[in-house]
């Protein structure tokens, strides 16, 4: 709800109010540290027991919710539902798994799950039983994080977190340019300013982050794609390559004509992704790439006409899952072995992932999410879907991939 504020262009593709994030940040900054240590007996003396015990008692409060009338009890995907709940839900049908969805107002994604005679109470995405891993704590704060991969050896951009506007610009001036600017928690690339070169550019993408958040992460700019890979159970499950608005070059036609011809792709024309928009923002990008819409690109050269990866405004995504070099998917799966969760996701930069990372410049890790959409592996753009839901309830209710097997058989028959 942004509760009286414009809708923010730097909030796209899913507002949030500016206030609210701010200070709720704020108060994290302060709260976590203060239970920290509480959190950490609590672990040990009842992590056994915790998700087990949430099992029994979630479900009981959210159908009390219901009766009461406080909310309700959905049993079928609806409209308004996301990506991910429909790419959950739908593997959990095909799988024989009874699952139901607590709503009240906006609020949502509070799921019940059955199985073979066990239940499940989660949000959002379903984790196997057992105590919370110390990571979830720290795994969403962007600088905490870098902090910890640098430590532990993982390739992570020059920089860290800054306070005040003029810790920020001391930072700065020590970075290799171009710079990134970007709120120290949060998702979606919210209020996040890339290409950044002189101090004036600084500041003003200083500010805009600090709309979000108190404590400002600047990073030195890493070269290339953004690429998402998601862990389950330690292992890399999948990967994608997420694209901004563009096309790709084939010494033919010019930029105006790939776009055109792009924006007749059919799944552009859905609830997912959305045709290509031009207009400034797009004149800018070109500008900066030393192109306009009249230019040829070479063939195998990808235009960008847009700095931000939104879907909104005509962001793509590409299945690259068979193309990793086993280097690069080590990387990934050390990075799950420090987190030590069942389901992450990391987002990385780097040019090509067919190519060992230590032999790329400016590759690395930027962001890692405890609540991955995992929907962006099933449905990519362009390349193979993966059936990242299945692989996750394969850990969840382990009998319910036998349950799926013999679905199939049965209707082969």
């Amino acid at each position: 709800m942004l509760l009286g504020q414009k809708p923010c262009p730097d909030c796209e593709p899913a507002q949030v109010n500016h206030r609210v994030l701010f200070y709720s940040a704020c108060l994290g900054l302060v709260v976590k540290p203060l239970f920290r240590p509480l959190n950490s007996l609590f672990r040990i003396v009842f992590s056994p027991f915790s998700a087990s015990s949430f099992d029994v008692v979630g479900p009981l409060v959210l159908r009390l919710l219901a009766f009461l009338h406080i909310g309700n009890m959905q049993s079928e995907i609806a409209d308004d539902d996301s990506d991910r709940t429909r790419a959950l839900w739908t593997e959990a049908h095909i799988r024989g798994i009874h699952m139901v969805e607590y709503r009240l107002g906006p609020i949502k994604d509070l799921f019940i799950a059955r199985c073979g005679g066990q239940t499940r109470c989660f949000d959002g995405l379903p984790r196997p039983r057992g105590g919370e891993s110390a990571s979830l704590y720290w795994m969403d704060n962007k600088a905490e994080m870098r902090k910890r991969f640098a430590e532990a050896g993982i390739p992570v951009a020059r920089g860290g977190a800054r306070l005040f506007r003029n810790q920020a610009l001391a930072l700065f001036r020590t970075l290799d340019k171009p710079v990134i600017t970007k709120p120290y928690t949060g998702s979606r690339s919210r209020h996040t300013t890339i290409h950044l070169q002189t101090e004036s550019q600084f500041i003003a993408a200083w500010k805009k982050a600090r709309q979000l958040s108190p404590l400002v992460l600047i990073e030195e700019e890493l070269s290339g794609f953004v690429f998402r890979g998601t862990l389950i159970g330690g292992t890399l499950t999948a990967v994608m390559r997420r694209e901004p608005p563009g096309v790709w070059g084939d010494g033919v036609h010019t930029v105006l004509e790939l776009v055109e011809e792009e924006n007749k792709n059919p799944k552009r024309h859905g609830k997912t992704f959305h045709l290509i928009a031009m207009g400034p923002d797009a004149d800018e990008e070109l500008k900066r790439q030393g192109l306009s819409l009249g230019d040829i690109p070479e063939e195998g050269r990808f235009v960008s006409l847009n700095q931000k990866v939104s879907r909104g405004i005509g962001a793509g995504t590409t299945d690259v899952t068979d193309s990793m070099h086993p280097e690069n998917r080590k990387l990934l799966e050390r990075v799950g072995a420090l987190l030590n969760d069942p389901l992450v996701g990391v987002d990385f930069i780097m040019q090509d992932v067919s190519v060992p990372w230590q032999m790329q410049k400016k590759s690395g890790v930027i962001e890692c999410n405890s609540l991955p959409f995992i929907d962006l592996h099933h449905y990519p753009l362009r390349g193979a879907s993966r059936n990242v839901a299945g692989t996750l309830w394969d850990i969840i209710f382990p009998d319910s991939a036998q349950a799926k097997t013999k679905l199939h058989i049965g209707s082969l028959n």
